[in-house]
């Protein structure tokens, strides 16, 4: 047994995996054991790591799953270091022994995580996020609030937002529900600034609705124009998750605002909008505005970038053949000296 994914097969558990940090998404198993296998790099790198959710059930234990929340870092290239992993797997193999499927409580988590190098907490939404995919994914009832929030989601004039959980937001991001989309659509500018944050803090993740996104863009000149930086780049993420075409123009224009080249924006264009700058003329723009940003950490979201796997290569081609006299140029001097 010299990877996870070789415990994974054989631990009789049903495995559920997803990413973390870039993005909340599921990951196919064969993805994840072409990573450990180094055939491949990691699809969505995040400050140099693999953030990866592994959940485990045992049908037969009756229990809820076991969450294992993953950290592994990466070469330069994106490629799996293995070495930690391996220290790992030799933990959860003493650990666990021949008890892999058994009801032990060597199964908990916890008892795994413990002092372990790899381990971390992910960020709060994005934990609600996975918890809510998770539980549609293993056939569990989403979270107590749920209901509620759908009720206030889609016009409840009853309820107060206060009363709402995290959870159930996310809950309700995940089930898609018509009647949810068209309420927002209708009525998310009217909400109170606090859901408005925490909702797009889940959308961010590649869940807006298509339908929603015209009046995310509306929101997002009426957040510039209040010069309210936070609720600005919260809409700008969820609408920079979406893979629709029409984000891409948006993104054009932005790009070419000088009032909009914040260091904030431009953390956020690269941390949610990255498959937005699979493309040559977007890519350098945004390049182009990074190094001419004072506060912007140019190196590394440039180093980050350049882990995912398509973009690799035109952030390399480009950082080198940038024009001695422009600000990437210069940037990129000072960088090599």
């Amino acid at each position: 047994m010299q990877t996870l994914s070789d415990f994974f097969t054989g631990s009789g558990a049903e495995v559920a995996l997803s990413t973390l940090g870039r993005r909340v998404t599921p990951m196919k198993q064969t993805t994840f054991a072409a990573f450990e296998r180094e055939q491949a790099p990691w699809p969505l790198p995040w400050n140099g790591r693999a953030q990866l959710a592994c959940a485990l059930s045992w049908p037969a234990l009756e229990a809820d799953p076991a969450i294992w929340f993953l950290s592994l870092p990466l070469d330069e290239q994106g490629q799996l270091v293995p070495a930690p992993r391996d220290e790992f797997l030799d933990r959860l193999l003493q650990t666990l022994g021949t008890r892999a499927a058994s009801a032990s409580d060597d199964l908990a988590p916890d008892n795994l995580m413990q002092n372990n190098p790899l381990a971390f907490e992910p960020e709060l939404h994005q934990r609600a996020l996975l918890h809510a995919r998770l539980s549609r994914h293993f056939g569990q009832p989403p979270s107590a609030s749920s209901d509620m929030t759908r009720r206030y989601l889609v016009g409840d004039e009853s309820l107060d937002w206060q009363m709402l959980g995290l959870q159930g937001l996310a809950d309700q991001i995940v089930a898609k529900d018509p009647a949810v989309t068209s309420a927002l659509v209708k009525r998310f500018d009217a909400m109170p600034r606090e859901v408005i944050l925490a909702l797009c803090y889940l959308l961010e993740h590649g869940d807006t609705p298509k339908e929603l996104l015209p009046k995310l863009w509306s929101m997002l000149k009426s957040a510039h124009e209040n010069r309210d930086i936070e609720v600005f780049c919260a809409l700008l993420r969820a609408l920079l998750g979406s893979d629709d075409a029409r984000v891409s123009g948006w993104l054009e224009r932005i790009l070419d605002d000088d009032a909009l080249m914040a260091a904030d924006c431009l953390a956020a264009i690269a941390a949610r909008g990255w498959h937005h700058l699979e493309h040559e003329a977007r890519l350098e723009r945004f390049l182009e505005r990074l190094a001419e940003s004072p506060d912007a950490d140019f190196r590394p979201v440039v180093r980050d970038l350049a882990l995912i796997p398509r973009l690799r290569l035109p952030i390399l081609m480009m950082l080198r053949q940038a024009p001695m006299d422009s600000s990437l140029g210069r940037l990129v001097r000072q960088w090599n000296a």
